[in-house]
């Protein structure tokens, strides 16, 4: 029997990436999204063009409480695998509001409250079972700090990395794995929208020329590194909130330099 999994904000960027591996894998996967059904679609189409699993897209609004129960209903055999990608960032938190405080609601609630919400509703049926939970934080909160990007930004990543470490407590004795992975300046729509999109072609170079490697990581590096986390053999490594900048969070000097 095919293993289910659930990837949350799967149309575009770390969780398209990671819906393919999975989907190539075999899983059954379940993906949600908010805005962007189009991507959502396409992406369906392009998966069943190819040999691999089965895969639904799910409409989830993460900061609502009855949006979550509607989602879960959908998966009435729970998950075996829970990827918390979903988020918003210092610019695309823009979108939802322009009130400041607003804003800062929205990003505690999206970034870390929803998880947390979505984990409660599903970790006694990964109880029962074994399970894995990977929460996507960011280098950003979750490993250092960068001054330009919003405090409540880092703060809600933050709190990912303290979840994912508290969880890691309370399941010790638990079939259940949870990891925390932080990318760095990754290829994706929401770091274009906080850093890159508004800079001319130059200045766009300019700061991947700072960036370790000389270069931006792509969605799919991350989403293998999200895939590894859920095979057997990173069992050992429980708990791990994982540094996965290029080396960014080490030296995180680098993008203001």
């Amino acid at each position: 029997m095919s293993k289910t999994v659930l990837i949350t904000g799967g149309s575009s960027g770390i969780g398209a990436e990671t819906v393919k591996l999975f989907y190539d894998d075999g899983f059954r996967v379940y993906f949600t999204y908010r805005s962007g059904k189009e991507k959502a679609t396409a992406l369906i189409d392009e998966l069943q063009g190819r040999k691999g699993g089965s895969v639904s897209a799910l409409y989830w609004d993460a900061g609502s409480r009855d949006s979550l129960d509607e989602l879960t209903a959908q998966m009435p055999g729970g998950v075996d695998i829970l990827i918390n990608n979903a988020g918003v960032g210092s610019a695309t938190v823009k979108k939802l509001s322009d009130d400041p405080y607003e804003q800062d609601k929205q990003m505690m609630l999206v970034n870390a409250v929803s998880p947390l919400w979505l984990i409660r509703k599903l970790l006694p049926g990964m109880k029962k079972k074994g399970g894995t939970i990977v929460n996507v934080s960011s280098v950003g909160g979750g490993i250092t700090q960068f001054p330009n990007f919003t405090t409540a930004d880092g703060m809600s990543k933050a709190a990912v990395a303290f979840m994912t470490r508290q969880l890691a407590a309370e399941l010790s004795f638990d079939p259940v794995d949870v990891f925390a992975i932080c990318p760095g300046a990754v290829e994706t729509p929401m770091f274009g929208a906080s850093t890159l999109d508004h800079l001319t072609d130059e200045d766009r170079k300019a700061v991947i020329n700072k960036l370790p490697g000389r270069r931006l990581i792509s969605p799919l590096e991350i989403a293998r590194v999200i895939r590894y986390l859920c095979r057997p053999e990173s069992s050992v490594m429980r708990g791990a909130v994982i540094d996965a900048s290029l080396g960014l969070g080490a030296n995180p000097g680098l993008l203001h330099a």
